[in-house]
């Protein structure tokens, strides 16, 4: 998320607007790591207060299932170098991606990372496991209470805090044309914008954001408002190239997309760019919120259920609440964990990229679990009738 680097305050019409000055000069600290940094010392001295020594451990396998892009490389060699160990990652798209996966019986994951509204269903059918706080001491003493708010489950019970992101409009400055409110839901119906916008695979968001166009809970279980949100979400499908939960960042960067309905991260990634990847700042790309409101949602560690080194994933937990290693991780990842120490070792410049102030946070709205199957079904259908619809 990006608030205006000139200021670090959000600015009128819930949008962000990032300056080429600003950008370069962050490009060149944040948002991608300029010097390799080793985190082993950090890695082990977590694996050690997680209660396993790296002797024990050396030679073991940890198979982490997460989004893309999700993190910092450096992490992921500092705890390999650590311990002895391997770290497999593997990536999904979606949260009913990974669901369906698992469902499916995928197998052989130790770590994951759904969101929130995901976890619920998950520890009911026995995906995942309660959380053994004494193997991950950091998480208690290091989060952030600031961030207990945009959290479904305070007590950590199945899930720990991984971080939030928020859902709006990754779009090209060039490309909207003058004069369309791009901080508006109504942009989606825009005719301007046919073909030239996306819209994310995901039902509750999609669902979500016509339901808070309309200025009901993204939460809603009103089987009406439900109804109402879908024939919005349809006047946006006419003008919407496809759903996507991926490409979009390549497609607004490339110019064939106009404006992706995506996640903050995603997009101040390609804002500010990648020196180590050859991508330069992008000053052209904007990410805007929707003044209707906007979906908060974190995504979280769980252990699952049938992991074969609970260890290693319990270790990592706790590296991930490091301080240094969630400085690193926050720096590639251009949003927050929720670790204290971490935060505080960023620099003022890039503390302001990562953390969004309380004055924007009241548009937003925590995306929460469906417990009643009556109600996932209404979603269901929902969704189907969006995909089903056709709209040309």
């Amino acid at each position: 998320m990006v608030p205006c680097l000139e200021t670090g305050n959000y600015e009128m019409m819930n949008m962000w607007k990032v300056s080429a000055v600003a950008v370069a000069a962050v490009a060149v600290a944040g948002c991608t790591q300029s010097e390799s940094i080793d985190l082993s010392p950090c890695a082990r001295a977590a694996a050690e207060s997680s209660g396993i020594s790296p002797e024990s451990v050396k030679g073991g396998e940890l198979h982490i299932y997460t989004w893309s892009d999700y993190l910092a490389p450096e992490l992921i060699v500092g705890f390999e170098k650590a311990l002895g160990v391997k770290v497999v990652v593997d990536t999904f798209d979606s949260n009913e991606a990974m669901y369906a996966k698992l469902k499916a019986g995928g197998t052989g994951y130790d770590l994951m990372t759904p969101s929130s509204y995901q976890i619920p269903q998950m520890a009911r059918e026995g995906m995942i496991e309660k959380i053994d706080h004494s193997k991950c001491p950091n998480v208690k003493k290091n989060f952030d209470p600031s961030f207990a708010g945009q959290i479904v489950d305070p007590s950590f019970t199945y899930s720990v805090p991984y971080t939030v992101t928020y859902t709006g409009f990754m779009y090209d400055k060039d490309k909207v044309p003058e004069g369309v409110e791009v901080n508006s839901w109504k942009i989606l119906e825009n005719p301007a914008m046919k073909g030239r916008i996306t819209l994310l695979d995901d039902f509750r968001e999609v669902i979500g954001g016509g339901l808070m166009s309309l200025g009901y809970s993204l939460n809603s279980a009103d089987p009406a408002e439900i109804d109402a949100a879908v024939t919005e979400v349809l006047k946006w499908r006419r003008n919407a190239r496809k759903f996507d939960a991926e490409s979009y960042k390549t497609e607004v960067a490339g110019g064939s997309i106009w404006l992706g309905h995506g996640y903050s991260t995603d997009a101040t990634q390609v804002i500010v760019g990648d020196e180590e990847e050859g991508m330069e700042p992008r000053d052209d790309i904007g990410f805007a919120l929707p003044k209707e409101g906007f979906t908060i949602a974190f995504d979280e560690m769980v252990v699952a259920k049938d992991a074969k080194r609970k260890d290693l994933a319990y270790a990592f937990i706790n590296f991930i609440y490091e301080g240094e290693a969630a400085k690193v991780n926050m720096e590639y990842l251009c949003g927050p964990n929720p670790v204290k120490p971490g935060i505080d070792l960023l620099d003022d410049e890039m503390r302001g990229i990562v953390l969004i102030d309380p004055e924007t946070l009241k548009y937003g709205q925590v995306l929460k679990s469906i417990d009643d199957p009556k109600v996932m079904e209404l979603y269901n259908k929902a969704w189907d009738r969006i995909k089903a619809t056709d709209t040309k």
